[in-house]
């Protein structure tokens, strides 16, 4: 991946959804909801964003919970990645 995200951004792919319930229903791609779980590819450096001290809470790797709206979406090389600000993320799951 060629994507080096500036500020407080943070680069993550978004984790495939299951396609089947506990309970074994199959869901159909017009019934499924965008999954808002993904994990983090690259991140930004920090620093002052804003006028404000920012410290990158996310490294690489980690699996995060993110607004379902937030984001910029990108292709790349037949890849989809959403370049978020690190304050649209919610939470990290561990």
């Amino acid at each position: 991946m060629n994507i080096k995200p500036l500020g407080d951004r943070v680069v993550i792919k978004v984790l495939e959804s299951e396609e089947t319930t506990k309970s074994g229903i199959v869901l159909p791609g017009s019934a499924k909801e965008r999954p808002q779980m993904a994990e983090v590819l690259a991140v930004g450096p920090g620093g002052i964003v804003d006028g404000k001290e920012v410290k990158m809470e996310v490294k690489v790797g980690d699996k995060v919970i993110y607004s379902k709206y937030a984001g910029t979406e990108v292709k790349l090389d037949d890849n989809e990645y959403i370049i978020v600000r690190q304050s649209d993320i919610l939470a990290v799951v561990e």
